[in-house]
């Protein structure tokens, strides 16, 4: 049995009914996987590279991790966040040298890295036009880590923003936490929240994800199904 590692933040997050009907990507990618692989999901609301770090998350990790497993590695939302000491890094220094450190435990411990790049927030102009990224300097650090360590990545970030202009700003919502008061009797309240999935959104940006990694063929490839 190979696990995968999940490593990342609250649109990764594997969710319990208190916080339905949110629903994270790490938590529906088992749907993906071939028979003889699981997915152990330590990624977590809020969290950063550093926090994540910091709070000892990685370590426990490490502590389970074995020779033939896989550790994805997928964070920028929180590590963007400049206002926020505990959580801020900057994309080209400290974001890089903490991907480094993720991506050492996994090869100390034989097991397999995997860069995945930011899922894209929802954000569309008056005119339906789906708007710059916030996330850009983020991607370009992820991407710089893989290049310095020589590490698969998957471009989740660029996958769906494809996917949300496909869409537009109507047909998008039914993937995100973006929805009117009275949906749903456990979130009874309306919400716009253009950063959380629902359980939809999870399952078509985990499909993406899916579909990268038969891409990259080999050990990567071997894992998932075919659909």
């Amino acid at each position: 049995m190979h696990t995968i590692f999940w490593a990342g933040d609250s649109t990764v997050q594997t969710n319990d009914y208190t916080t339905y009907p949110q629903c994270g990507i790490g938590q529906v990618f088992p749907l993906f996987l071939k028979e003889g692989y699981r997915v152990e999901n330590y990624a977590k609301n809020g969290r950063s590279t550093k926090s994540f770090i910091e709070e000892g998350r990685l370590q426990a990790i490490q502590e389970r991790m074995g020779k033939g497993d896989f550790l994805f590695i997928q964070f920028g939302h929180n590590d963007e966040k400049r206002e926020d000491p505990a959580r801020y890094t900057e994309p080209f220094s400290a974001f890089v040298e903490n991907l480094e450190c993720f991506i050492r435990t996994a090869r100390e411990r034989e097991a397999y890295p995997v860069l995945i790049t930011p899922l894209e927030r929802r954000r569309f102009d008056e005119a339906g036009e789906l708007e710059p990224s916030l996330h850009g300097d983020y991607v370009a650090g992820m991407k710089l880590a893989a290049e310095r360590c020589r590490v698969s990545v998957v471009d989740l970030y660029s996958r769906s923003r494809e996917a949300l202009s496909q869409a537009g700003e109507q047909e998008s919502r039914k993937w995100y936490m973006f929805f009117a008061e009275g949906t749903y009797k456990e979130h009874p309240e309306m919400s716009q929240d253009n950063t959380h999935l629902r359980y939809e959104g999870a399952v078509l940006y985990g499909s993406f994800i899916a579909e990268e990694l038969r891409k990259l063929g080999g050990i990567y490839g071997k894992m998932v199904i075919d659909f």
